[in-house]
């Protein structure tokens, strides 16, 4: 592929082109991949360079077409000051997905013991407090390991 420079070849968009270009032939080049999605060549060599943000409808058109339905989690997290705080994606394997939900879930039953003695007066004190974040955290964490699967599902399923 030409015009190959670090940054570029660091860009998770060029990346996952790169990638759906093994089962789509049209995608190796930058000319075939904008034509498909109907884009500017240079705007998706600005994207992949890392010199512009990739629009919404760009994000969506660019994970369908490559399968990467994690381009949605990065721009989420990396473009969007609304989805800043999403959790970081992991790609893993299924097996590895299942063990850390299963890590996880043994921590929610603890987190609801916690809550419902923590709310049972109505008042959260200050000495509850830390408590309380570590039950935002294990959510947090769950919510981080539904996204991984689901990403996995929508990546395996077709």
């Amino acid at each position: 592929m030409s015009n190959i420079t670090a940054k570029t070849s660091s860009n998770i968009f060029y990346k996952a082109r790169c990638e759906a270009s093994a089962h789509n032939e049209h995608l190796s080049s930058r000319e075939g991949a904008a034509d498909i999605m109907s884009i500017d060549r240079g705007r998706l060599y600005r994207i992949e360079s890392g010199i512009a943000n990739p629009y919404p409808e760009e994000v969506h058109m660019m994970a369908d077409l490559y399968n990467a339905p994690e381009l949605r989690n990065h721009y989420c997290r990396e473009a969007c000051p609304l989805g800043r705080d999403m959790p970081v994606l992991e790609l893993e394997d299924l097996d590895r997905i299942t063990v850390r939900a299963m890590a996880s879930l043994r921590k929610v039953a603890q987190a609801k013991e916690s809550l419902l003695d923590i709310t049972a007066d109505g008042i959260i004190t200050k000495d509850e407090k830390p408590e309380l974040r570590k039950i935002l955290a294990t959510l947090d964490e769950i919510s981080a390991i539904a996204q991984s699967l689901k990403v996995w599902t929508e990546k395996n399923l077709e």
